[in-house]
C-alpha cells in the first residue's frame, strides 16, 4: 500500500558528524524515529495522542549514499502495511539539492494503551488517519525481516 509521503526539513548539526567526516549511521535512525513522530503528531488529534502511544518493534535501515556537513536533507514517511498491532511505516532520507536516497528505513511500531503500558489495537479513526483501512492485514507488517 502506498501513501502520501509526510516530509520534514533535517538540518546537519556538528555533533551528528562522526570521525570519517560524514553523518554517523546513528543519527539517521534518529531522523528516522522523528519524522514518525512529527507525522503522527501532524495526522492527529489530542484525543487521538492521548488514546495511543507507539512503541517500536524493530527498525531496519539501508545505508546508500553518505550525508556530508552542509547537504540540506529532508525525511520523508508514510505508513504502509499493517496488521491487527504492528504497523509498518516507511522512511526515505533524501538530499534535498538532487533528491538523492541517501538512507531507506522501515520500523515496525506497536499501539500501546498509555495507561496499562500493553499493546492494543487503534480504532477505526486512527487507522482512517494512518489510511489503514480496518480490515487489511499486511504480510510485511510482521516482525520477520524485510527480503
Amino acid at each position: 500500500m502506498s501513501h502520501e509521503p509526510f516530509e520534514i526539513g533535517i538540518e546537519i548539526q556538528p555533533g551528528d558528524i562522526d570521525a570519517l567526516g560524514h553523518v554517523n549511521n546513528v543519527v539517521f535512525l534518529r531522523w528516522v524515529q522523528e519524522a514518525a513522530i512529527a507525522h503522527w503528531s501532524a495526522l492527529t488529534n489530542a484525543q487521538q495522542k492521548a488514546e495511543v502511544v507507539w512503541v517500536v518493534a524493530r527498525h531496519e535501515i539501508d545505508y546508500r549514499k553518505p550525508a556530508m556537513p552542509g547537504d540540506g536533507l529532508r525525511a520523508r514517511t508514510w505508513v504502509g502495511g499493517a496488521s491487527r498491532t504492528v504497523f509498518e511505516r516507511l522512511t526515505e532520507v533524501v538530499r534535498a539539492a538532487d533528491e538523492v536516497v541517501l538512507a531507506r528505513g522501515r520500523t515496525l511500531w506497536v499501539p500501546v494503551d498509555p495507561v496499562t503500558g500493553r499493546p492494543t489495537m487503534v480504532s477505526a479513526e486512527v487507522r482512517a488517519v494512518l489510511s489503514v483501512p480496518e480490515d487489511e492485514v499486511s504480510p510485511k507488517a510482521r516482525t520477520e525481516p524485510l527480503r
